[in-house]
């Protein structure tokens, strides 16, 4: 299985959502929090290309954000998406 990665603030709603989503799921995951780190739009651009959080990552891939991650769960592939 792959090792996902989901980039998160405290203050984020979407941040929570996704975190449920994937402990709803049973799937570990490391979370990044960046309420620390002044410059983590200009990190977040260069490391997945967008600048908005979650960001979740998988094997450091970019999937994307929550309405990403649960549009696997909806359409059933993130199970084969993280076995892959």
């Amino acid at each position: 299985m792959k090792t996902i990665q989901i980039y998160t603030t405290n203050w984020c709603g979407y941040c929570t959502r996704a975190k449920a989503l994937l402990e709803a799921k049973g799937l570990p995951y490391e979370e990044i929090n960046l309420d620390d780190d002044p410059g983590f739009r200009r990190r977040l651009s260069e490391l997945t290309g967008s600048w908005t959080v979650p960001q979740i990552l998988f094997d450091g891939e970019p999937i994307g954000g929550y309405t990403e991650l649960a549009g696997l769960v909806r359409s059933g592939t993130l199970e084969e998406r993280l076995a892959a």
